[in-house]
């Protein structure tokens, strides 16, 4: 697959989002053309599944008759496949391009109430089965009622129609599994919603190069994963990103409160062509009603973004709580992000890595976070690396961040790598974004776990006892410049020569202004 290809693909699926941009708000025209590029995925991979299985008998799937006994019978044991490999099904006329062309005919082409109609079902072919789960509400959040895609009927039908028959036209090309294209494409559409979403993008989505920069920590010296583990997952951007890392990810777990973003998540799962078993996310608070499912887990790559300094209850009864209960101080009301902490570290296996973002504060402030930095460095010993990170790469957030990085068995157990590297990066608009170059040596350096001037430094852990636990970078990473000595007698000897050049072209204007018969501005 040539990367022109990829371009073209996405750059036609951005101008058909256009259709909508106009109607609605950048959230809402997100969801429901992410949800038709859903809907064809789920169409087209059913379609080449159902013609796989029919192949021997010379029938294809679109053209099965379905009122009659045969096309029944036929339909019913393709449905069992169906279910169990693909986890839902689909009809032949409940396919994407059937439904397209009806709505592009020039009569009879009202296709709302059947596409309704059609999204219901394949959740409900998913009931009583092992994918229920996960493809219950999926579609909830593409309402073909509401008033914003057209004042009447006749002009929401028009509107989607349009949509569907543009997507129709694509070729998403499934059958070519040594490419992702189609993921490509989703995660590239749901970045470029991220960047017109202002301060609700960092919900859903982390910058790629930052993704990269955890994904690579947390799989270094692996060549595969028994699980991973994101707790505030928004789209599934980084669990993914891990998987491009590895050859094997056994499985991706992963907790979302928005429930919108919740479906974005799960959807990209199954675009991504992770099959429904091998992924468990779950729609609910991480800090005030961790996952049931999740409870006993233990991962061995933890990777997140929480919400920066977000609220939560902070109540008493967590005290009570194994997550939290050891630190003796809960994380502050204001500001979970140690909280996000605790809970990671929780669920953290021996062998295991976590890898998460967070605003700098977290490495200097005192009272209670004070406490819990302490614990984890100095009790538990499980702070393997600080990694400061360029200001303003984030969506809605301008404030610089850092990563940290855990290990509850760590291989350097006397020291913690410090690494700056918040000034390298370069401008992309009104943001700034941080380079492959600068990824590459971010990641070397930490594998390497070596010192560089100015970049990076390895502290003992009696370093930082002796400042009070402080994970401040510049008290361990000094990126002073010296600025270079001024030749005073060079700069004297410019400003005399200066002087002269000045009195001649004085003289020069007094020459001009007497000519002119006026007083000269100076005296000469």
């Amino acid at each position: 697959m040539s990367e022109d290809h990829r371009k073209q693909l996405q750059a036609r699926l951005w101008n058909i989002a256009d259709t909508l941009r106009g109607k609605m708000g950048a959230d809402e025209f997100r969801d429901y053309i992410l949800g038709f590029i859903f809907y064809k995925y789920l169409s087209e991979r059913m379609h080449l599944f159902a013609d796989e299985i029919l192949r021997n008998d010379g029938v294809k799937f679109d053209e099965i008759n379905e009122s009659t006994a045969d096309g029944k019978e036929m339909l019913a044991a393709i449905e069992e496949e169906a279910i169990e490999r693909l986890g839902y099904f689909l009809k032949p006329s409940e396919l994407f391009h059937k439904v397209a062309e009806k709505g592009g005919r020039k009569e009879d082409n009202f296709i709302l109430e059947e596409l309704t109609a059609i999204l219901k079902h394949i959740e409900a072919s998913t009931m009583g089965h092992d994918s229920e789960e996960d493809f219950e509400g999926l579609f909830e959040d593409l309402d073909l009622t509401s008033s914003k895609l057209g004042k009447g009927e006749n002009a929401k039908n028009e509107l989607i129609t349009r949509v569907m028959v543009h997507l129709d036209q694509i070729d998403f090309r499934l059958d070519d599994t040594e490419a992702d294209v189609l993921g490509d494409a989703y995660e590239y559409l749901i970045g470029k919603f991220a960047s017109g979403a202002g301060k609700t993008a960092g919900e859903f989505y982390t910058p790629q190069e930052v993704s990269t920069i955890l994904a690579r920590i947390v799989t270094t010296g692996k060549t595969s994963l028994r699980n991973a583990y994101d707790p505030t997952c928004g789209s599934g951007s980084l669990l993914l990103r891990v998987a491009k890392e590895v050859e094997e990810v056994g499985g991706f777990y992963g907790q979302e409160m928005n429930p919108t973003t919740y479906n974005l998540a799960r959807m990209n799962m199954i675009l991504h062509g992770v099959h429904y078993k091998r992924f468990n996310l779950q729609n609910e608070d991480t800090l005030e009603n961790p996952a049931p499912d999740h409870a006993d887990l233990r991962f061995e790559a933890i990777v997140a973004n929480p919400p920066f300094s977000a609220n939560w209850s902070a109540n008493a009864i967590h005290q009570n709580d194994e997550r939290f209960s050891a630190y003796g101080k809960l994380a502050p009301r204001t500001k979970a992000d140690f909280a996000f902490v605790q809970h990671m570290v929780h669920h953290l296996d021996q062998d295991g890595t976590l890898a998460v973002v967070l605003p700098h504060g977290v490495l200097f402030r005192g009272a209670a976070e004070g406490v819990i930095r302490r614990y984890l460095v100095e009790e538990a010993n499980w702070l393997d690396a600080v990694i400061g990170l360029p200001a303003n790469i984030f969506f809605g957030a301008g404030i610089p961040t850092c990563v940290l990085v855990f290990k509850k068995q760590r291989e350097n157990a006397d020291n913690i790598l410090f690494i700056d590297a918040s000034q390298h990066f370069e401008k992309a608009g009104n943001k700034n974004q941080i380079r492959g170059e600068d990824i590459d040596r971010i990641i070397t350096t930490y594998r390497n776990r070596e010192t560089i001037d100015k970049f990076s430094y390895v502290a003992n852990l009696k370093e930082v006892e002796e400042n009070d636990y402080n994970l401040n970078i510049p008290r361990y990473v000094d990126t002073f410049e010296e600025e270079e000595p001024v030749d005073l007698a060079a700069v004297s000897k410019e400003l005399v020569e200066l002087e002269k050049e000045m009195a001649k072209n004085d003289k020069v204007i007094a020459g001009f202004c007497n000519e002119l018969g006026i007083q000269p501005p100076f005296k000469v």
